[in-house]
């Protein structure tokens, strides 16, 4: 039994990987043909201005890091982002010392995507939303070289994209219905909790709408016996599932509450990379991908496949983040069963243009790559 598990594991995983470019396999298409220029990889930083303080259960912020990539080749151009929150531990400073050192002028093929990206992962420990604007830059090349959308050359159904929820921090009443106010086109909120107002904030929302609701308490909850009881009171106001109740070191609360939850839960800052689904089996009934924690795309698809392969549930978030990296994880929404990707609708200075939300949809472009119509910004 165990032995047919593993295999069972093993080709889940392998499909995980097939999900690349090999250059071999398009028609019409030859690597060889090609002029064999050199990839170059440039960065900048750039600050995010959002359009609301953001509360968290730990912190609150009005900006947000971000660095700019590109990779150059063949007179075609790829965009990526790294997104960096300042209580995940990267910076501007951190970004650029990594990306220093990353030298993909040793690659002469931009399809050895497993290669390249195993390489730019073992140049230094840590540095995942980094790592991610090279994956997301390199994912957009291989797009435009092929000239299509990375959901078509995934064989992915554009038209299963989901719903993005909208997120609502903490704040006061005033404050909340305001912004419940201003997210009146989705269809879905997602509420941060995780202080004592938590009761106060879902009576405030409930008082002007009575849309589904998500809950995220980013580890807020430590007593399982008081969480427990919050979640059943949450469920009689309509939520649809809980993220994070628990600090992520707290493994056994975290399962005991999984078990005796009325509501699915979800792992978030217990879930960064591919390794940690297996962790996370039996713990939480789902996992938040974002692509600045797993080092992008690439991995991304390996933990969807993986966590179908485990029935988990899977819900696709974001940071607060320009318009370059939620195209590039609309790509893969098709596949997911919730989605929070409103990270470019929180901020007031987006320099790009890409997938859209409408009516409360992730839309996705048919533009190659990962669907940016617009560049308004100069990688240096």
């Amino acid at each position: 039994m165990k032995d047919s598990r593993r295999n069972f594991l093993k080709k889940s995983i392998a499909a995980g990987i097939l999900l690349s470019f090999p250059s071999k396999v398009f028609p019409g298409f030859n690597i060889n043909k090609r002029n064999q220029s050199k990839m170059k990889l440039s960065f900048m930083p750039y600050t995010l201005e959002l359009k609301h303080v953001f509360t968290l259960a730990t912190s609150s912020r009005k900006t947000t890091p971000v660095m700019l990539t590109k990779i150059e080749y063949d007179g075609l151009i790829g965009y990526g982002e790294a997104s960096m929150p300042p209580y995940l531990g990267e910076s501007h400073e951190t970004a650029a010392k990594f990306l220093s050192k990353v030298d993909l002028t040793q690659f002469n093929d931009p399809f050895d995507l497993e290669n390249i990206l195993a390489y730019v992962d073992s140049v230094d420990l840590g540095n995942p939303a980094a790592k991610a604007s090279v994956d997301i830059a390199l994912h957009d090349l291989v797009g435009k070289i092929l000239n299509a959308p990375l959901y078509k050359i995934w064989g992915y159904d554009k038209s299963k994209s989901p719903l993005t929820s909208f997120t609502i921090g903490i704040d006061t009443p005033e404050v909340v219905k305001q912004k419940v106010k201003e997210a009146e086109e989705y269809k879905i909120l997602k509420v941060k909790l995780g202080r004592d107002t938590d009761k106060e904030m879902i009576e405030t929302i409930r008082s002007v709408t009575d849309k589904p609701i998500t809950v995220d308490a980013n580890q807020g909850w430590t007593d399982r016996e008081k969480a427990l009881d919050m979640i059943y009171w949450l469920k009689e106001k309509g939520i649809k599932f809980i993220e994070q109740a628990m600090p992520k070191q707290n493994i056994e609360d975290n399962a005991w509450l999984t078990e005796k939850s009325p509501l699915p839960t979800f792992g978030d800052e217990s879930v960064q990379r591919l390794s940690d689904i297996i962790k996370a089996h039996g713990i939480y009934s789902g996992i938040n991908i974002k692509l600045m924690k797993c080092t992008g795309l690439r991995e991304a698809n390996k933990m969807i496949n993986l966590a179908r392969a485990l029935n988990m549930q899977v819900m696709l978030g974001c940071m607060t983040e320009t318009s370059c990296a939620i195209s590039a994880a609309s790509q893969i929404s098709p596949m997911v069963d919730w989605a929070d990707l409103d990270g470019a609708l929180l901020i007031s200075n987006d320099p790009f243009e890409g997938t859209q939300v409408i009516n409360g949809r992730v839309t996705i472009s048919d533009k190659p790559g990962i669907g940016l119509t617009k560049v308004d910004i100069k990688v240096r």
